[in-house]
């Protein structure tokens, strides 16, 4: 059995990103690829309507390419367990309500048991700082709080 990883919408956004000068984007946009291309098939990859709603957003051409790439990966349903947990995370203030939909990410991964959760979103998902906390939160739950983690870190090691 593989495990299980829920696609965040910064990696769609990365993969499909037209090149940029800007050298910690470009390396991300590099490592985001190579993990798509030479580990995707390795998970059960998941996403979420969140997902799909927000790579619909913003200019037309750039939400087709971001949609394009997950078009076929399997949809996790919402449910009262994702909102409850996602309202936990807000009122703990893990996550500031601007970025509710942060929340929801961490979520819809943890109520749905996933391993991994894939994100290159520093600000509020893959925080160290917050990441002890965000796991209790889980916990406390009831749910096994996922390992939050970027398309880096789930780069197979090379012999």
């Amino acid at each position: 059995m593989k495990p299980s990883v829920y696609i965040e919408t910064t990696i769609p956004s990365y993969l499909t990103a037209r090149p940029t000068r800007d050298i910690v984007m470009s390396a991300r946009q590099q490592i985001t690829r190579e993990w798509w291309e030479t580990r995707r098939e390795k998970f059960d990859c998941y996403i979420s309507q969140l997902v799909l709603d927000e790579c619909s957003a913003g200019d037309v051409e750039a939400a087709n390419r971001r949609l394009n790439e997950i078009s076929e990966l399997s949809l996790l349903t919402a449910s009262d367990a994702v909102s409850a947990l996602a309202h936990e995370l807000l009122r703990r203030e893990l996550i500031p309500a601007k970025a509710a939909d942060d929340a929801t990410h961490i979520a819809m991964a943890a109520a749905h048991g996933m391993s991994f959760l894939l994100t290159w979103n520093f600000s509020h998902i893959a925080n160290a700082a917050k990441a002890s906390a965000i796991r209790l939160a889980c916990e406390t739950a009831g749910f096994i709080c996922p390992v939050i983690c970027t398309p880096e870190e789930l780069l197979e090691e090379s012999s």
